[in-house]
């Protein structure tokens, strides 16, 4: 049965922390010893515990191990200039050719430069084209299928956009609707007023061009009329 992953972190409890870094330690001891018996080489350990207490393993002399970690040291920080010179012109080299065997290759898979190419060599190049090209139609093709998706997303909004709009411009189409009917029906209300109010000024105004009917009076006799008295 697999083991689970063990969580690398602080241990809280105190004992399983003591029995932990012994077994720990013993393994990184015995690990340390192997790989200087079986590669020949110098090993050097040096553990401190919580409480201070030391603990090392050396495949030889610790000291001598020691005398040469720092004499290495100080090489590595005194530098001489002229050695860090033909380093860096190395890597340079190095870089430049590794540029060059790109350049070929890329030459080569554009079919340029293969006649003093095997045919075993031709046929590996017709391989990697092929698996390039594989490759690229995988690429292009999940390129598109992504792009497809994406379009039919913003289709869908749009779509959803255009169901709001027309719902939005139906109701405005009801309301316009709504106000034209009650125009119309105030402009009826008046007009109905308008008219009656039109026969009555009407019959008003037949009532003014009426004929009149007029009476004389009788006239009065001399003796009905006194005469004022002569003096």
């Amino acid at each position: 049965m697999r083991k689970g992953k063990i969580l690398i972190e602080r241990i809280d409890n105190t004992a399983s922390r003591q029995v932990t870094f012994t077994k720990r330690r013993k393994g990184l001891f015995k690990k340390a010893k192997e790989l200087s018996v079986l590669c020949d080489v110098e090993v050097g350990l040096i553990v401190f515990s919580t409480s201070d207490k030391l603990y090392e393993f050396a495949s030889s002399s610790m000291e001598s191990l020691l005398e040469r970690y720092n004499g290495t040291k100080k090489q590595t920080q005194v530098l001489n200039p002229t050695l860090e010179a033909k380093l860096w012109k190395m890597e340079a080299e190095n870089l430049k050719g590794q540029l060059e065997e790109l350049r070929m290759y890329h030459r080569q898979l554009m079919g340029e430069d293969i006649s003093e190419l095997s045919m075993e060599q031709i046929e590996h190049l017709e391989d990697q084209l092929e698996i390039s090209s594989r490759a690229l139609r995988a690429g292009k093709e999940q390129i598109l299928k992504d792009k497809i998706q994406e379009l039919n997303k913003q289709e869908a909004v749009i779509h959803r956009e255009n169901l709001e709009l027309h719902k939005k411009l139906n109701l405005m189409q009801q309301q316009i609707t709504q106000l034209q009917k009650k125009i119309r029906e105030g402009t009826n209300d008046q007009k109905a007023s308008g008219s009656s109010r039109n026969a009555h000024d009407l019959k008003n105004t037949y009532d003014f061009f009426a004929p009149i009917e007029l009476q004389l009076s009788q006239p009065e006799t001399s003796e009905q009329v006194n005469l004022p008295k002569s003096k």
